[in-house]
Parts: structure tokens; C-alpha cells; sequence
């Protein structure tokens, strides 16, 4: 499964069509349109907020939205939305607190933050909730972590470049807590969501919450070799990790692959891409 900028992914068996940079220009897709679509949003930083990331989401996925609404063939949509439309709602999060697919972000409080990569996420996810409700379609959310593990494209993305720095000279890691998981997982997901009659609703994608100095901490055994950053890049107690529930996805039969071999198996495809050398 790969991530592109503004693009969709549509499936149609027993080939699968690639589509990228396409989501503003419905007849490019409308014509592929058989049996599924499964929608991937992701975005990079950006300079311009509104038309990078919140337009090309939202109106994106109105937009594939719409041409799904005119085909009786489409059976079910996967929506690729973020764990990112589910843990921004200003309530506390602490190693005891578990955060479930009843959690929305709050736009209010992304606003606030600045978090605009959130914000398009949660808007994007929002309106297509309302969408498929207004028109009777059959949807399937899947909100994953940030996704690491073997890269299928020959570039760097957002997730596999957050490992690469901390093994490729940084002096510090962040403070900072993340949710994690496989790639693998994720297109499991996307299948079985599809697949299994019975699917509904949306379903987080976490193997593991985790600070970044365990994940340096994970790095060093698996490569003691590495030159890795041994300090936090401030001096402040570490932002508190926190639960995520994983009962909804074991009921896609998804069984995580642990967050140590997602690890490895990230650096040793940057090493087969040669985007890494040590």
C-alpha cells in the first residue's frame, strides 16, 4: 500500500488501479469505478494550510464521494482517514486513558494548536460521515498511526523520514509521543474492511504509543552500531504516552506486527532504497 499526495486508490479485482493527484478531476476516476474505492489522503507540510492540506482533503473526498454516489456498482467505500480525526479533542491523554472510535478531534482545538494537518483530516472525515449518510452509502473509516514499515515507492515519505533522521546523524530526539504501526496492517485493514460483510464504522490502527526515546531505545538493540541521539531536544519531563484500543481492529483479524519489526523492517528497506548508508 502506498501513500501519495491527493490521491485515491481504486480497487478493482483482481487488479488494482493506481490514481494519483487526481482527486479534484472526477472524470479521470468516474470511468474506474466498479467495486471500491479507497480513498488515501496525505499530506506534507505546508506553506499554505488551506489549499494544501484542508481543500485537497475535503474537497477530495467529496469529490470521489460523489462519483461513488452515481454507481450503483460501488459496494462499499474505505475511507483512509487518520488517527490524527481522533485524538485531538483537548481531553487529557495519559498513560491510563484510552482513546477509542467513540474519540473525534475537535476542529476548535486544531485551529488553536495550529494542527492543520489534523484539522484537514478531521474536516475531510467529518464530511464524508455526513455524506454517505445524506446518500445511503455503505462506508468503512480506517484511522491508522503514523505508518512505517517496508516502503513500496523508491522515495522518502513523512513516517519513513522520521526514522531515517534519528538514525542519520540527529543529535537530539523529540519529545514527543506518537502512535505507530505497520504498513502491512493497514492494507490488511483496507482488505478486510472491504471483505467482511459485517464491517462498520471506523477502526484505529495502533500497534504501539510510544515516546521517541523508546523508539531510539528500540533502534540501538537492533542496530548497536548506529550512531543515534542519546538527548531529548528539551529539557521538559517527556510527553506522557497513552492507550489506544486495538479490540475493534482484532475484529478484522488483524493481529499487529510489533512495533520493533515495523522498525527494522523501515530501516532495511531505506537501506534497499538507498536512502540510507551507514
Amino acid at each position: 500500500m502506498l501513500h501519495l499526495s491527493c490521491s485515491i486508490y481504486i480497487y478493482i479485482s483482481p487488479t488494482l488501479q493506481l490514481c494519483a493527484n487526481v482527486l479534484f478531476k472526477r472524470r479521470y476516476f468516474e470511468s474506474s469505478l466498479f467495486s471500491i474505492c479507497l480513498i488515501l489522503l496525505h499530506n506534507l507540510l505546508a506553506s499554505s494550510p488551506q489549499a494544501e492540506l484542508i481543500d485537497p482533503a475535503l474537497k477530495g473526498t467529496v469529490n470521489v464521494l460523489n462519483s461513488c454516489a452515481k454507481f450503483q456498482t460501488v459496494k462499499r467505500v474505505v475511507l483512509t482517514s487518520s488517527v490524527a480525526a481522533v485524538a485531538f479533542n483537548g481531553r487529557p491523554r495519559t498513560p491510563d486513558v484510552v482513546v477509542d472510535e467513540t474519540w473525534f478531534s475537535d476542529p476548535d482545538v486544531c485551529k488553536e494548536l495550529k494542527l492543520w494537518y489534523v484539522l484537514s483530516k478531521t474536516l475531510a472525515e467529518d464530511a464524508a460521515w455526513k455524506f454517505v449518510k445524506e446518500k445511503g452509502i455503505d462506508m468503512v473509516a480506517i484511522n491508522p498511526a503514523m505508518v512505517i514499515g517496508p516502503l513500496l515507492q523508491p522515495t522518502l515519505n513523512t513516517s519513513a523520514a522520521a526514522v531515517l533522521n534519528l538514525i542519520n546523524g540527529a543529535q537530539t530526539f523529540p519529545n514527543a509521543t506518537v502512535s505507530w504501526v505497520s504498513v502491512k496492517d493497514v492494507a490488511k485493514a483496507h482488505i478486510q474492511a472491504y471483505e467482511i460483510p459485517s464491517a462498520s464504522g471506523r477502526y484505529c490502527l495502533v500497534e504501539r504509543v510510544a515516546h521517541y526515546s523508546e523508539i531510539v531505545k528500540i533502534l540501538h538493540q537492533l542496530y548497536p552500531s548506529f550512531q543515534l541521539p542519546d538527548k531529548c531536544a528539551d529539557n521538559n519531563p517527556y510527553v506522557p504516552t497513552y492507550q489506544v484500543s486495538k479490540e475493534r481492529a482484532k475484529s478484522l483479524g488483524i493481529d499487529f506486527i510489533p512495533l520493533e519489526v515495523s522498525l527494522k523492517e523501515t530501516v532495511e528497506s531505506l537501506k534497499e532504497k538507498q536512502l540510507f548508508s551507514f
